[in-house]
């Protein structure tokens, strides 16, 4: 019974964890954003005291519960472990703990944080690899998928689905998303909780609790027969059935143990007065006594939407994809206060970059904050009356604020650059720069001010601008915009 419903509310919020970064419709999030603040390490940045609590409480009772039950990089090692158990069954032995390489990565872990190491924290953070596992190598198969919808929808006069832009938002992240699941698959092929154990630092902070917790499965010495399937499938290796002993500190209470005795000689509650083990000279085992049971899909498909039109302007000539603007300054989203909030409470999970609907934020590819979410206008324009990305962010890196709160918040100024601009450049009319700003930050102003026919060109109030990047958005200018913005290091309110 353990083992079922742990693996019912295991399957569950895999479900809803990977459907929030999934969605395409903005609106799950909503209803399901409760399952990232409820992660160990984004509750612990966020300063959520009441999860931490919680988290804690839940683990000194329970033992490593979370990892098996609300982690979903755990969840996602139980998947690939259960799929590598239909080829070879009772596939693991007890192994000795490798406190050196656990408390070395968390050793290196905790340094990387103070010293603002911010990409090795990142790559380290379990629910962050999950993250973009999924916002790289799932969502744009389930993007392709929704297009599909959307195309037949369409032929049928119904809206009921919309297509979406797919696009490799940063090729190092798409590359590190590729890496993270392969190794952490073969890990898990192979050895089970190899990764959960010996890698992840918040499986090993969990680990110092779970010694302590309340409920744990111990050994009825008494009822063993020495069969050894406990420990040939548990996937921690952390049971050794010869001592009749569990290591708590990589038990993630599964149940599998529990579920394979044939003999009730594994139980899961507070062990108050359990037998101590029988010490026994003999030999040779009773080969005869063990017992073996048979343990009894996931269809990957690959849906591409073949739908390459080119891009024209009027059927004559194809329009040439803009270039991201090279900033001195990266723009982090309205609600981070800061450039040094940002990078010290974001763990690149990439929940943001999956929901932006307005294709504004990807990873960064700086070195010092690689994987970071940074906002670019090359696809679209932060719209003053979004504030999804921080309504979805689990670790306080952008905090929630209101509409009037970003309308107000400048992140950045709009910088024109001359020698981009079709006016001076082609000789024609345009200011688009001018009639789309949402602020009215940009008018039109003679080129040569002793001259009031020559052509106009933008100019810039920078104590009005927000740095919501429309004009570099609808900027006609190609590769690069006449009009790009530049970030601010600390955001402002006007």
């Amino acid at each position: 019974m353990l083992r079922k419903i742990r693996i019912t509310l295991a399957t569950l919020m895999m479900i809803m964890v990977t459907l929030l970064f999934l969605d395409v419709s903005g609106t799950l999030h909503h209803f399901l954003g409760w399952t990232a603040r409820i992660q160990f390490l984004p509750a612990i940045l966020a300063l959520n005291v009441v999860v931490i609590v919680a988290l804690v409480l839940l683990t000194l009772i329970f033992g490593r519960i979370y990892c098996s039950v609300i982690c979903p990089l755990g969840i996602f090692q139980d998947i690939v472990s259960w799929f590598a158990s239909k080829h070879k069954k009772n596939r693991f032995t007890a192994s000795p703990e490798k406190r050196w390489l656990r408390y070395g990565v968390l050793a290196l872990f905790v340094v990387a944080f103070i010293a603002g190491v911010h990409s090795l924290v990142a790559l380290l953070a379990p629910y962050s690899s999950y993250g973009r596992m999924v916002t790289n190598l799932l969502l744009p198969v389930y993007q392709w998928g929704n297009n599909l919808l959307a195309a037949i929808a369409e032929r049928a006069d119904s809206y009921a689905f919309y297509g979406v832009d797919v696009w490799i938002k940063s090729l190092p992240t798409f590359l590190i998303a590729i890496a993270t699941f392969i190794i952490i698959a073969v890990l898990a092929w192979r050895g089970g909780r190899t990764y959960c154990n010996t890698i992840c630092p918040v499986g090993t902070i969990l680990a110092q609790l779970a010694r302590f917790s309340w409920f744990k499965v111990y050994f009825d010495a008494d009822k063993c027969k020495s069969c050894s399937l406990c420990t040939k499938n548990c996937k921690a290796s952390c049971i050794d059935f010869n001592t009749h002993k569990v290591d708590y500190t990589r038990c993630v209470t599964c149940g599998n143990c529990i579920e394979k005795c044939n003999f009730g000689a594994l139980r899961y509650g507070h062990p108050k007065a359990v037998a101590q083990p029988v010490k026994t000279d003999e030999k040779n085992t009773d080969q005869a006594r063990r017992a073996f049971l048979v343990g009894t899909a996931v269809v990957g498909a690959d849906v591409a939407l073949a739908q390459a039109a080119k891009k024209v302007d009027g059927g004559l000539a194809v329009i040439q994809d803009k270039v991201q603007a090279k900033r001195a300054t990266p723009i982090t989203p309205p609600g981070s206060v800061s450039a040094k909030h940002f990078a010290q409470h974001c763990t690149a999970c990439q929940l943001c970059v999956a929901k932006c609907p307005n294709g504004v934020l990807r990873p960064s590819t700086d070195p010092m904050r690689l994987m970071q979410p940074e906002m670019s206008f090359e696809r679209g324009a932060c719209r003053p009356e979004c504030v999804t990305c921080s309504t979805v962010c689990p670790t306080g890196a952008i905090k929630p604020i209101t509409v009037a709160q970003k309308s107000s918040t400048m992140v950045g100024h709009a910088v024109w650059v001359k020698d981009n601009c079709l006016v001076l450049t082609d000789g024609v009319s345009c200011g688009n720069c001018a009639r789309h700003c949402p602020v009215g930050a940009i008018m039109m102003v003679p080129s040569d001010p002793q001259d009031d026919t020559s052509p106009m060109v933008p100019a810039v109030n920078i104590a009005m601008c927000i740095g919501c990047g429309t004009c570099e958005y609808v900027c006609p200018a190609r590769p690069f915009s006449a009009i790009y913005v530049e970030g601010h290091e600390v955001h402002k309110e006007i």
